[in-house]
């Protein structure tokens, strides 16, 4: 049986804190907004993790059946591709995870209905918690997983962006504010750019195994310009947030970032495609911190 320490490399934690960075927006969103309900954010942040997870498993699961993670794969080598992990013993993890996952948002449904949402919102997050699991899985598993089509960048922005956000704000305040959807997108972006990063270093190996990502169809070039738009669109959906709700000039204070993000950017231009792995975590870093700088000035 696998070691618990060669599931936590499995579950990939350099990645569960982008997930968490789309509920903690939400829930910096809906603490300025003081009516916040703190159980249910922390069963956001539970169960967006656990989402994260589940992914990352079934994209092991998933790549490994297909031939992608092969020797020629320039990423850390994952779980089933090196031998820590059977085939049959993941399938069991990505069920666990799943259960799991279906726990921690049904809680959260439990939650909704009993602070006075209606049996409407129950029935659309409930929607909303499934197709999350669906796409989970079906990243890379099934006979035409999505992520082979060049839609994940689709999916990424929808779930790390749109869903995490605005989705935690709603069912933290019951407030249908649209106005949520600049910093929700900005997240979306964000996310966009850690995935861009991760599909421009295995642009070679994609490419040759028959993994159709957004970066394969566009090319490596333009792959550079779609980041380079990603870091834009996020810090001009944050700012006219900020225009929009007519905050105080410290509300800006996240432009200060800004220079982290361009030098990110020159590395990223001058760095060979197979040699960009170390910046997918800096991304991720990245993209905590704009998150927990945008967040706090929003407090005061």
């Amino acid at each position: 049986m696998a070691k618990l320490k060669t599931w936590i490399r499995a579950a990939r934690p350099r990645t569960v804190l982008l997930s968490f960075s789309g509920v903690l927006m939400g829930g910096f969103l809906s603490i300025a907004e003081g009516n916040c309900n703190y159980f249910a954010l922390v069963l956001c942040a539970s169960t967006a993790i656990l989402l994260q997870i589940l992914s990352n498993l079934a994209n092991d699961l998933g790549d490994y059946k297909k031939g992608t993670d092969n020797a020629q794969r320039k990423g850390p080598q994952r779980e089933l591709q090196s031998g820590s992990i059977s085939e049959k013993e993941m399938k069991l993890g990505i069920v666990f995870t799943g259960l799991s996952c279906l726990f921690s948002g049904g809680l959260l449904l439990l939650s909704v209905f009993l602070t006075n949402h209606s049996l409407v919102d129950l029935a659309i997050f409930a929607i909303l918690g499934i197709a999350a699991i669906l796409a989970a899985l079906l990243y890379t598993l099934g006979k035409r997983p999505y992520g082979y089509r060049g839609l994940g960048d689709l999916f990424c922005f929808i779930f790390f962006g749109w869903a995490a956000v605005f989705g935690t704000y709603y069912l933290s305040t019951k407030n249908l504010d649209f106005n949520i959807l600049l910093p929700a997108s900005a997240m979306g972006f964000m996310s966009n750019a850690v995935l861009n990063i991760n599909n421009m270093r295995d642009f070679e190996n994609d490419r040759a195994s028959g993994k159709n990502s957004l970066v394969v169809k566009i090319g490596l070039q333009r792959a550079f310009v779609y980041h380079l738009l990603l870091i834009i669109g996020s810090f001009t959906m944050l700012t006219l947030f900020c225009i929009v709700k007519h905050l105080r000039f410290y509300c800006y204070a996240f432009w200060l970032l800004a220079p982290l993000f361009a030098k990110d950017l020159v590395q990223i231009k001058k760095t060979k495609p197979t040699q960009l792995d170390p910046m997918l975590p800096k991304q991720v870093v990245n993209t905590f911190l704009l998150t927990m700088v945008f967040g706090i000035t929003l407090l005061f």
